[in-house]
């Protein structure tokens, strides 16, 4: 069965499928590649220097602590650009190797529609309808797209200056540059939560490159389909009758009792 996390591979630089390897194990789906990794935490490391050289340059009456990490404020002034170019140069990379799976799609459009209900229902499971990314991620990644290119042209004006440009191109590119920097980081921030305490076990997608399947039918039910051709609810109701099936096993034992067959419960 082609998957979209194959037909991803597939596009890939193998010079990356020498440098590690994704192992997946039972329980588990492939998520990121080795190489959509490199690239995930590469622009993630550029984003954050290129964010810290920025406020310590730009605003030195709150940041200028940050400035001796970087060899004082004259370098952290020359390092600022050439890292806002590294993120755009990875996430560039990035933009390409995901183009297809964060195409917008109708089903997106309904998630965002729906969004409010999602935050107030109780409920843990995204639509059945939500594939590998579901309406909220691909919106931040295409914000970044824009911030990206936003950041390359304001960064572009800012660096040649005034002579170049003319000054009200300069200010106006220092209003959109910190605008964009201050979205990107609120987006940036959010993703941390979500990797870690929002989703648990998302983050190992990025560390690891797999994720569990329980994971896979809660978060992307339709993603979970096209990788096992298994039914997302029916996944996640045959757990709960293992699980159920456990604890009334672990009940027997304690009660001194017969624990019943191993695995008890509907299949």
């Amino acid at each position: 069965m082609a998957t979209s996390v194959g037909r991803m591979q597939e596009k890939e630089p193998q010079f990356f499928a020498k440098l590690g390897h994704t192992t997946v194990h039972e329980g588990e789906l492939a998520r990121h590649s080795v190489y959509t990794r490199f690239l995930h935490w590469a622009y993630g490391i550029f984003f954050f220097l290129a964010l810290f050289t920025g406020f310590a340059t730009y605003m030195p009456f709150l940041f200028r602590w940050f400035a001796p990490a970087f060899g004082g404020p004259a370098t952290t002034r020359m390092l600022h650009p050439w890292f806002g170019l590294g993120f755009v140069f990875f996430f560039g990379l990035q933009a390409i190797n995901w183009w297809g799976p964060m195409k917008w799609t109708d089903t997106d459009s309904r998630w965002i529609k729906h969004l409010p209900e999602f935050l107030r229902s109780t409920q843990a499971l995204e639509p059945e309808d939500v594939g590998m990314y579901n309406g909220g991620q691909k919106l931040q990644f295409w914000e970044i797209v824009v911030g990206s290119i936003v950041y390359l042209i304001t960064g572009i004006v800012m660096w040649a200056g005034a002579r170049t440009f003319g000054a009200t191109s300069v200010a106006i590119s220092y209003i959109l540059h910190d605008i964009s920097a201050l979205i990107m980081l609120f987006g940036i921030f959010f993703h941390l939560y979500q990797a870690t305490f929002g989703q648990p076990g998302t983050i190992q997608a990025m560390t690891r490159g797999t994720v569990s399947e329980a994971w896979a039918w809660t978060h992307a039910p339709a993603w979970f389909r096209q990788m096992t051709g298994r039914d997302p609810r029916q996944a996640l109701e045959q757990e709960r009758q293992r699980r159920i099936a456990r604890e009334r096993a672990i009940e027997q034992l304690a009660r001194g009792g017969p624990a019943g067959p191993p695995g008890g419960g509907r299949a």
